[in-house]
């Protein structure tokens, strides 16, 4: 790996970090955060693998207790709690992300990533959160469904525009995800 991969996976963890410091809407047992905002542009802009380790690094960072979730968490309890199943959703939805991105990368546009922010940073992340927030306190599926995702589809869809948004733009003046390279026909 070369030291600008390393560069750009502790940039993502660190931005998704930062993101943290915007404060989080307590709705139920799993608040509304713009961390995921950091996973969907870490897929979107550094592909599979990189934006895979970026998600990786920032939570062996919380692991270790870095206070870097909202409100200063961090810790190996989270981990055991009800949002544990987003947070180890994280680099699954940004490999998710970077997998379609770096697929239709010939063709990506704002259309292209929405969807592919849409399919691994929403429903990624709650197909890992709401059942593991089921299990974690209890509580019925309705109620998990309700307080696991309904109520973060909007914000979440609004996220999924904005990294598309930011997704093209660093493409076109810096892209960070190297276009496919063409394989030479043998004869």
């Amino acid at each position: 790996m070369k030291t600008k991969d390393l560069v750009y996976i502790a940039l993502f963890a660190a931005i998704t970090a930062a993101l943290g410091l915007v404060p989080a809407v307590q709705v139920g047992p799993v608040p509304i955060t713009a961390q995921t905002l950091g996973v969907m542009l870490a897929g979107a802009i550094l592909g599979a693998r990189r934006g895979f380790l970026s998600q990786l690094l920032f939570l062996v960072l919380v692991a270790i207790g870095l206070p870097i979730l909202p409100g200063g968490g961090g810790g190996l309890a989270v981990f055991a709690g009800p949002t544990a199943g987003y947070l180890i959703s994280w680099p699954i939805a940004a490999f998710v992300i970077g997998l379609l991105t770096e697929r239709f990368w010939a063709r990506y546009n704002l259309a292209w990533g929405t969807v592919a922010n849409v399919v691994g940073g929403i429903l990624v992340i709650y197909a890992i959160g709401v059942p593991v927030l089921k299990a974690v306190t209890g509580m019925p599926w309705d109620g998990a469904l309700w307080f696991g995702a309904a109520v973060f589809i909007p914000g979440d869809l609004i996220k999924a525009v904005v990294a598309a948004v930011i997704a093209v733009q660093v493409r076109r003046s810096y892209p960070v995800i190297e276009r496919p390279r063409r394989a030479v026909a043998v004869r």
